[in-house]
């Protein structure tokens, strides 16, 4: 078993490090948008279906020496693609339908290695189970736990310290080393059963009954139930807890551990111990999703939802490894598997934002996991049940289910009411929240994406052209947007349009040019709130990511260009390289100021700001603004000009309300080939 140990690990480990290196390659053609990871996400449950598929026809209707020759000329032709480097999204844009460009763009650059990483761990055990007569799960348990690790070690130790070229360098001599081992382990698999059929080398133990279509779907069911709340945990945590970029790793680390727990040690899964475990999880949730403003701490929620998390896939994947079969039908149900766990990212990924206005499929997902689980209670206990009468009991749990999705019925219903508008698409969801004052003169508009505030305007006729939220009078942004003479037109670039605040800043003559990605933003900018309408600026609207229109664009010209796009969500890393202030110099005037709103809870940005400007020749100065009482409408707010050496002789009065950043020690400037987000961590 080691060496097949050996290359188990090794495939699922390069299977997992892939992931995230790919990843964030390609995240700047698409925005830096955390959605790129779910569309990734779907990519690969797809090819591990296809590489699943591809194991089972490979066991099933080959014998055993073709297998080893077809599966070592396909290892031979997908080293022809490495290596896996920074370019491998190079000129590609994502605007319209970004999905479908994610994933062909995947398909290209590293598609025929994962296919066949994603068939290693199957097709093996069933190499394993040929030669040995022995049921080979805990190799799936170990497959999993090398995918944990790569999980866990890379944002650890491999994305601090190492460029994507020397990430991708490594990831391809480790495959080239897992490829030739792999070739080795399929030829000496074959010895000795070449001229054997492959049904006639299995005939000689028991194999059973053939799995029938129910169990099957049972199988596909059990599969998609964990993968939905997987995607949908990830998505709750991220966009409506703490928008925090790291928190993906917690649900599918924990999605993982399920796996191992019950591949290799089947015996913890022990009904009456996690069905009430279950049954707490599920009401957990759904009291989570009721209140949605939080009742606990973020550090809370985060832990209780990724232990209910936790309890939900423990039973989908314990019921599971009830139900695994004979070892002679093993890559017939992984395969079904990876068509649940398919199915589901294909519904949370592609149909959920094309058909929903909210979050759907979250309750969606809670609420299969609980039919799922009370069927299977039932079906054990029939027997059980009939000899005691028990139709009361039964009643009694299908009662419970359809008050609970009853209850979730409720809770979807309230996610999308209350407000003037819910939208959704690629990028998340939107709304609109009109709030009332104790004066309704002070009534003002939301614009809200999951937890982030993007933007807010007073109704009132009187104040609506006030600038508020985190662009009140006294910030860091006011300070830049004042700085001109006055009656001389400017030029202001804005990547980030929000609900369009920042043109509360704009005078007649002024041209302000604004870069949004999500058009959606737009849509709802110019349609809910009066921002872009009342400026008496001009007004110039471009739709894509920011950095990559500027980098298309010839010359601006920009008095001021800001940024103002790290403030939640996943933070666009390629908005802040060294590479990236480097083209936003080339759009500025002389004198020009670059401003960047580094509001954020949870990362402090100053550093790479401060090396940033640095790296090209600038001072980076730092404007914290604390709202006070009388503010009502503003927020404290955190911004960063950076601005040429001798800001301090022409513009005193810009110079003297900041502080100059000073060099943090040890701190490397972040580049297109290197970022490190846990040292930014607050």
């Amino acid at each position: 078993m080691v060496l097949y140990g050996w290359v188990i690990f090794l495939g699922a480990f390069l299977l997992f490090q892939i992931q995230p290196l790919i990843a964030k390659i390609i995240l700047p053609s698409f925005g830096g948008s955390s959605v790129v990871w779910s569309t990734c996400m779907l990519f690969f449950q797809v090819v591990l279906l296809l590489g699943y598929a591809y194991a089972h026809w490979l066991n099933e209707h080959l014998r055993a020496t073709r297998q080893a020759m077809v599966h070592s000329v396909l290892l031979l032709v997908s080293i022809a693609v490495l290596p896996i480097g920074p370019d491998a999204a190079r000129g590609v844009t994502g605007v319209d339908h970004p999905s479908w460009q994610i994933l062909k763009l995947l398909a290209v650059t590293i598609g025929v290695p994962y296919f066949l990483l994603s068939s290693t761990s199957p097709l093996l055990q069933a190499w394993y189970a040929r030669r040995k007569g022995k049921a080979p799960y805990r190799l799936y348990a170990l497959s999993n736990l090398a995918s944990m690790a790569a999980l866990l070690t890379y944002p650890a130790l491999l994305e601090p310290n190492f460029t994507t070229w020397h990430q991708g360098a490594m990831w391809s001599i480790g495959y080239v080393v897992f490829a030739a081992m792999c070739a080795a382990t399929a030829w000496q698999s074959a010895r000795g059963l070449a001229r054997a059929d492959l049904n006639e080398s299995t005939a000689a133990v028991d194999s059973g009954t053939p799995p029938r279509w129910p169990l099957l779907l049972l199988w596909i069911a059990l599969a998609a139930c964990g993968s939905i709340l997987l995607l949908s945990v990830t998505t709750y945590l991220t966009q409506d807890v703490a928008a925090i970029p790291f928190l993906w790793i917690l649900p599918l680390s924990v999605y993982l551990l399920t796996f191992i727990i019950c591949f290799d040690s089947p015996w913890l899964y022990v009904r009456p111990i996690f069905y009430p475990l279950l049954a707490a999880a599920l009401g957990l949730f759904a009291y989570l999703l009721k209140h949605p403003n939080g009742v606990f701490k973020i550090s809370w929620t985060v832990m209780l939802a990724v232990a209910a998390l936790f309890f939900c896939c423990m039973v989908c994947h314990g019921e599971l490894v009830r139900l695994r079969p004979h070892p002679r039908y093993l890559t017939l149900f992984y395969t079904m598997l990876s068509v649940g766990g398919a199915t589901g990212g294909i519904f949370v990924a592609l149909v959920a934002p094309n058909v929903f206005s909210g979050y759907e499929e979250f309750p969606i997902g809670l609420g299969l996991c609980a039919v799922l689980a009370a069927s299977l209670l039932l079906a054990a206990h029939r027997e059980w049940l009939q000899r005691v009468g028990g139709r009361v009991l039964s009643g009694g749990v299908i009662a419970l289910v359809a008050a609970y999705l009853i209850f979730l019925g409720i809770i979807v219903h309230e996610s999308v009411s209350g407000y003037r508008l819910a939208r959704r698409n690629f990028y998340g969801q939107l709304r609109v929240q009109d709030v009332m004052g104790e004066d309704d003169n002070f009534t003002h508009r939301k614009l809200l994406h999951g937890v982030i505030n993007h933007g807010e305007q007073i109704l009132d006729a009187k104040y609506r052209r006030e600038p508020i939220s985190y662009f009140c009078h006294g910030t860091g942004i006011a300070f830049a947007m004042l700085a001109g003479q006055p009656g001389v037109p400017r030029r202001i670039g804005i990547l980030g349009l929000g609900c369009g605040t920042l043109a509360a800043y704009g005078r007649s003559g002024d041209t302000i040019r604004i870069y949004e990605i999500n058009p959606l933003v737009l849509e709802i900018a110019r349609s809910e709130f009066t921002y872009l309408g009342d400026t008496p600026a001009k007004v110039e609207t471009v739709l894509g990511d920011g950095r990559l229109s500027l980098e298309r664009e010839s010359s601006q010209q920009f008095d001021v260009l800001v940024m103002d796009a790290f403030s939640g969500d996943s933070v666009p890393v390629h908005l802040i390289t060294r590479e990236a202030f480097q083209t936003y110099l080339r759009h500025l005037k002389p004198g020009g100021i670059l401003a960047v709103n580094v509001s954020n809870r949870h990362l402090d940005l100053r550093p790479v700001m401060e090396r940033g400007a640095a790296a090209v020749g600038r001072i980076a100065l730092f404007y914290s603004y604390e709202a006070s009482e009388e503010d009502s409408f503003c927020k404290n707010a955190d911004w960063v000009l950076i601005a040429e050496p001798n800001v301090r002789e022409k513009q005193p009065k810009l110079y003297g309300a900041g502080q100059v950043l000073k060099p943090y020690t040890g701190f490397r400037a972040w580049t297109d080939d290197f970022s490190n987000m846990f040292r930014i961590l607050k």
